[in-house]
């Protein structure tokens, strides 16, 4: 019998052992949680990666998790190609306790923080940044900077006009882009390749024109028509103007009086400078005059010169 209640002694000495662990376990993991406070930015280490979730080791009793909604908001993000265990992270509280002991986080959130500054940076520097079509709305497609959904208006897709029907070809394209306007309080992030193309192109044309020498003569079409001048497009993605004053020896008071759009005219370069070249249609015909004067009548020496008009076209060279 004195065996019998020992042995519940200790079983029961032993059961209010395990509540006592128990309750120290609570009462230490309460009080980690209240060292932490919703808003709270807080950094853990990964130890899992599922395809819905992140889980952070934090160092207080408890772990962290984030959903993947509230760990990018970019739709095509794969968590386990982005995220690896062993991985720190730095996330916002979001609650206090997910119904587990668990501690939810958002690092969205967290980064959000940060990634306007970093925007409105990349806006005044005017950095160019390479990002990939992740969606196509109307009048232009989404891509993603720094977690932040940004929209590219067709119009600012490349230099040619792109049409509403042609943007489903842009998805999952790679593209070099600027950030143009960066708001974070309307949350309006707006990106565009245009202004970066128009310089690669200012560049390739100007290298082109650095090679045309002067005194180049060849034929062009006419692309437009200024007051000023008519712009002549040589091919080759070279175009040059030739000066109202430069069209022809009468004077004109617009080049729309003797050029129109379209026409195909044959220039000469006159002159090369900061990427720009000056055409003249007026010094061919000079050429032109000065090669008929120096070569349209020569005489024979050995003859005598006649005073008649037939003596004298006897002797013009054809």
């Amino acid at each position: 019998m004195m065996a019998e209640e020992r042995k519940e002694v200790e079983e029961s000495m032993e059961t209010a052992v395990q509540e006592m662990s128990m309750a120290d376990f609570e009462e230490e993991l309460n009080a980690s949680l209240k060292q932490i406070h919703e808003g709270d930015v807080i950094t853990g280490t990964v130890i899992d990666v599922t395809e819905d979730e992140v889980i952070l080791d934090l160092k207080y009793y408890t772990e962290g998790v984030i959903r993947k909604e509230d760990f990018s908001a970019d739709p095509t993000l794969n968590l386990k190609e982005a995220v690896q265990v062993g991985d720190e992270i730095s996330a916002t509280v979001v609650r206090r306790d997910g119904g587990q002991g668990q501690i939810m986080l958002s690092k969205k959130d967290a980064a959000n923080l940060v990634a306007w500054d970093r925007l409105r940076s990349l806006k005044d520097r005017q950095e160019n940044i390479r990002v990939k079509v992740a969606g196509v709305v109307k009048s232009g497609v989404i891509a993603y900077v720094e977690d932040i959904r940004g929209f590219i208006p067709a119009s600012k897709l490349a230099l040619d006009y792109v049409d509403e029907d042609d943007l489903n070809d842009w998805l999952g394209k790679e593209l070099e882009i600027r950030v143009i306007a960066a708001d974070e309080e309307d949350d309006h992030l707006v990106l565009s390749a245009r202004e970066i193309l128009r310089e690669k192109a200012d560049e390739e044309r100007k290298a082109k024109v650095s090679n045309v020498e002067i005194g180049l003569v060849t034929e062009g079409t006419v692309e437009s028509i200024q007051p000023y001048g008519a712009f002549i497009d040589l091919g080759n993605g070279l175009s040059g103007l030739v000066h109202v004053s430069q069209i022809c020896e009468k004077r004109i008071k617009t080049p729309a009086a003797v050029l129109k759009v379209g026409d195909k005219v044959k220039v000469k370069v006159i002159n090369v400078k900061d990427g720009k070249l000056s055409l003249s249609m007026k010094a061919l015909n000079d050429v032109a005059a000065e090669e008929i004067q120096e070569e349209a009548i020569e005489l024979p020496e050995t003859e005598a010169v006649g005073t008649s008009l037939g003596s004298l076209f006897a002797n013009i060279k054809l």
